[in-house]
């Protein structure tokens, strides 16, 4: 009965085995970081130098390989299921808001898109996907930003297109789009911005009187 609903609907069946307590199932779609998109092929004890643990046998999608997930450190390495279909629209706001970390010194965004990439949440990598393709937008990016920033495209196409069973193709259009109205938003925030300070102070009420009465003992002398 629970093998015909879609793998995020149907109910965790946790099973304990040795170092931990499984929240996934054989057949389950989970998001491994920096990773993509995975299937849980196996659950099993396995015993390496000495030590029993539960492994998960996640083949990733992307290029069939097989990667093995200790249960009791699904936490450390983010393994997460698929967004939502609502976590999707709140994806693409996300990406369209015009909001675009600046961060001048290399050194230090290369560390602070790392720490996104491999954190686990798809928006982190949505911020990372912004604002490298924002910086490519004026200046040429190093080979490992170039490759960051088509690892945080492909993450967020490939999970997308899984949950609207969608084509990649699509997806990526949409988050094209996306990104395109978010760096017209950002243009257009900074252009108020500029325009707000270049704009004149608005004299105070009393301004124009004052500057009558001071301007009428010159015109008096002036007559005279």
């Amino acid at each position: 009965m629970l093998q015909g609903l879609p793998a995020r609907n149907r109910p965790t069946i946790a099973r304990v085995l040795t170092g931990g307590t499984v929240t996934f199932e054989v057949g389950d779609k989970v998001i491994y970081p920096n990773h993509g998109l995975g299937i849980v092929e196996r659950i099993e004890d396995k015993t390496i130098l000495g030590t029993t643990c539960g492994f998960y046998h996640l083949r990733i999608v992307a290029n069939e390989t097989t990667v093995l997930v200790p249960v009791s450190n699904v936490d450390g390495v983010g393994l997460r299921r698929a967004i939502s279909d609502e976590d999707v629209e709140r994806l693409f706001d996300l990406l369209g808001d015009g909001k675009i970390d600046s961060h001048q010194n290399w050194k230090g965004r290369f560390k602070d898109n790392s720490d996104k990439m491999r954190s686990g949440s798809i928006y982190e990598v949505a911020d990372v996907l912004k604002n490298l393709t924002f910086l490519a937008k004026s200046k040429s990016l190093s080979f490992r930003e170039k490759r960051m920033l088509d690892r945080a495209k492909f993450l967020i196409i490939s999970e997308v297109s899984e949950v609207m069973r969608e084509t990649a193709a699509a997806i990526e259009v949409r988050v094209d789009h996306a990104l395109e109205r978010c760096f017209s938003t950002k243009a257009r925030t900074a252009a108020r911005a500029v325009a707000k300070i270049a704009k004149p102070a608005p004299l105070p009420a009393s301004a124009p009187r004052a500057q009558a009465a001071a301007a009428a003992p010159r015109r008096a002398a002036r007559a005279s």
